[in-house]
């Protein structure tokens, strides 16, 4: 099978940054006095729970050898009351900690998705969308009981581990030497595991991205799939990634399972070598030991190795989370490539003169897409880009807008270099539609009016009139307030592009923007189209990209581009006198067009 972006496993990290760590601090900071609180009333709870095997010592070897039911009585309601007390600590630990839990999460969330919306277009055409979607939704969930439940049941445990053993120290010194003895031992299963198992969980967070971005492609591309029977290879190649993910799965949680069973059998060894020992110490004839501090010493045994326990089952969550958090700071740390410069001032008011000074531009360092171009586009004049596939037509709109920086040269609008200039203030001057026609989910009304959300209803309609979208939206169900799904599957091509021309439109823009603006119009709309265009287009620099030849004869000026270069400019008419590469395009269209007519 080949080896597809979304089958691509993302470099693992050999040693973790403990900075990873400060910075997730950073998040818990804010709560830190709520959960202050909350570890002091753990606190309190658990010395109270500690004094129950005491409050068994004395009945075992005072109270009843006595017959005191009085003294019976008063210690089983006072055992009593401290359950009640433990539980109901508890309960308000369990509710405050997971709203803190949430909060946190929900901050980290909101500043990847923050940060998602400010990388620059080349960030997306890297990165399968669903490896992106992955972090922000399954690897910041996977941080949840972590910081629920782990970070105050870790302090909490290991405050009790050091009450718990001075107790134990109070009940039988030499008992307590015994049961220390098995911490040596532990400590070897961790140092044994501790590398093996990070490895695991990144392993396998690589796996669960994989599988990710194949669903999110194959989602979006099902369309395609059924048109071509794709669908028995798309189950093996799903098949095939699930299985790596299982695997994975497996092989990582399989340390996580090596911990609970290694902290039970050392339990056990030392807690046999203690019963033996006691119960000899018991039936000794100086009789050193009593069986009520057996008894007692018993039960701190399980809470000795019980927080033992619980801070191993923290460890493995730490371990996981970290593989995690690897991928969430990596992401917030994706650089912002476009971003506004160190003292960017606000664009202003544009009239509309947009000028090229020797800009070269690449993708791909070594691969240049545009090589010195110069123009410049004069106010409220319509300027078009034709030229083969692939040619950088689209690329030069995409620097007008800033979507990428230039390698070299300037990009000046009304003499401003927009590198300077905020990137806010820019873009909402311009109004583009780009060739992708994305409509979003929610209302027909709602999409139009996302380019200008004080846009009245009727100023809606009005522009969904001037591009011809108002016959086909008033015949839906609900008209202009008819739900459409995301990418507007409801919708055919042509009525998304349509939709999409009067989001732009609506923007009221000095600068135009039209990337193929009418690839998926009929003939019979586009020529109702172009009328209400053309009045729109007065008084605006526009600057339109298209394959029709037809739809741009009006130009001010047309540009053949190709090979990284402007190779002509002129009217239609000029081009058509100069007999180069627009003259051989536009009659290899016209006779295509007659031969199909």
């Amino acid at each position: 099978m080949a080896r597809n972006r979304y089958d691509m496993d993302e470099v693992l990290e050999d040693s973790f940054d403990i900075s990873q760590l400060k910075r997730l601090a950073a998040y818990v900071s804010p709560y830190k006095e709520k959960m202050a609180g909350i570890i002091l009333l753990m606190l309190t709870s658990s010395a109270l729970t500690m004094m129950i095997p005491i409050f068994f010592q004395r009945i075992m070897d005072i109270y009843i050898p006595e017959k005191n039911m009085e003294k019976i009585v008063f210690v089983s309601i006072l055992t009593l009351a401290v359950a009640c007390y433990s539980a109901i600590a508890m309960r308000f630990k369990i509710k405050t900690m997971s709203i803190i839990g949430q909060s946190i999460i929900h901050s980290i969330r909101t500043d990847i998705f923050h940060h998602l919306q400010e990388l620059p277009f080349s960030y997306y055409d890297d990165k399968p969308h669903g490896k992106i979607q992955v972090r922000v939704v399954n690897y910041v969930n996977s941080l949840s009981d972590l910081l629920s439940n782990g970070i105050v049941n870790t302090v909490t445990d290991l405050c009790n581990l050091f009450f718990i053993i001075i107790f134990m120290f109070f009940c039988d010194p030499r008992l307590t030497l015994i049961c220390l003895c098995g911490l040596p031992l532990l400590a070897v299963v961790i140092v044994f595991i501790k590398k093996k198992q990070r490895k695991a969980w990144q392993v396998q967070s690589n796996k669960q991205s994989n599988l990710n971005a194949y669903i999110a492609e194959s989602i979006n591309g099902i369309r395609v799939t059924q048109s071509f029977v794709r669908e028995n290879e798309n189950n093996q190649i799903f098949n095939t990634l699930s299985a790596n993910y299982r695997r994975a799965w497996m092989h990582a949680i399989k340390f996580n399972f090596t911990m609970g069973p290694s902290v039970d059998m050392i339990s056990a060894i030392t807690t046999s070598f203690i019963y033996v020992l006691g119960i000899r110490w018991i039936l000794a004839p100086d009789a050193t030991l009593t069986v009520g501090v057996l008894i007692a010493f018993t039960a701190y045994i399980g809470r000795f190795w019980a927080p033992i326990n619980t801070l191993a089952g923290f460890y493995n969550s730490l371990l996981t989370a970290i593989s995690y958090l690897e991928r969430i700071f990596e992401t917030i740390d994706e650089p912002v490539l476009v971003k506004d410069a160190e003292g960017a001032g606000i664009m202003p008011p544009v009239k509309g003169e947009v000028e090229f000074q020797d800009v070269s531009f690449s993708y791909e360092e070594g691969h240049k897409i545009l090589n010195h171009i110069n123009f410049t586009a004069k106010p409220g004049e319509t300027y078009a880009f034709v030229g083969p596939t692939g040619a950088g037509k689209s690329t030069i709109v995409n620097l007008i807008c800033r979507f990428y920086n230039v390698d070299s040269g300037q990009v000046l609008i009304d003499g401003t270099d927009i590198a300077k200039v905020t990137i806010h203030s820019l873009r909402t001057q311009m109004g583009i539609m780009m060739q992708d026609s994305f409509i979003f989910s929610g209302t027909i009304m709602d999409n139009i009016r996302y380019g200008n959300r004080e846009a009245t209803d009727e100023e809606v309609i009005a522009a969904a009139k001037t591009v011809c979208a108002h016959d086909f939206i008033s015949q839906m169900e609900h008209g202009y307030y008819t739900e459409v799904n995301e990418r507007g599957s409801r919708l055919s091509a042509g009525q998304r592009q349509l939709i999409s021309f009067a989001r732009a439109l609506l923007a009221d823009p000095r600068i135009l923007i039209l990337d193929e603006a009418t690839s998926s119009i009929d003939t019979e709309t586009e020529i109702l189209l172009q009328k209400g265009l053309n009045e729109l287009l007065k008084g605006r620099t526009s600057f339109i990209i298209a394959h029709r030849l037809s739809t741009i004869k009006n130009a001010n000026c047309i540009m053949y581009v190709d090979k990284g270069g402007i190779l002509e400019r002129g009217t239609h008419e000029e081009l058509l006198t100069q007999k180069g590469a627009y003259c051989d395009l536009y009659m290899s269209q016209y006779d295509f067009l007659a031969k199909n007519a």
